[in-house]
């Protein structure tokens, strides 16, 4: 398929195509004129680039993601690096979220003690 045909079935841009291209992570092969043509693989890689990026993965992160689905893998977060990259990621969401429950306990105390405040004027 063309990278209109691509960008349609995939929900993007062909310009997002190309800059995946230009970062190694979609392999297109050059017809006779020049134009690029994607097969099924660069469909589920693309669907895979999208999904990973929509839950805040960086393209370096989603590397090995697309290196295990090119591998002939039915899913890309099987292989061992694709599983450490999402061990990681699930740290920093895990650290995030006990760094917003301190802000949280923080912002609560200061409104508990506006509102005592408030009471005794």
């Amino acid at each position: 398929m063309l990278i209109g045909e691509l960008a349609r079935q995939a929900g993007t841009s062909a310009r997002t195509l190309r800059y995946y291209e230009a970062q190694g992570l979609v392999r297109p092969r050059r017809c006779a004129n020049g134009y690029r043509d994607y097969d099924d693989t660069e469909l589920r890689v693309v669907g895979e680039i999208r999904s990973l990026l929509a839950v805040g993965f960086g393209l370096e992160d989603i590397r090995p993601f697309v290196t295990c689905l090119r591998a002939g893998n039915p899913s890309g977060d099987i292989c061992p690096d694709s599983i450490s990259v999402l061990r990681r990621k699930l740290a920093e969401v895990d650290a995030g979220l006990a760094r917003l429950a301190g802000v949280r306990e923080q912002l609560r105390c200061q409104l508990d003690r506006a509102r005592a405040d408030r009471r005794r004027r």
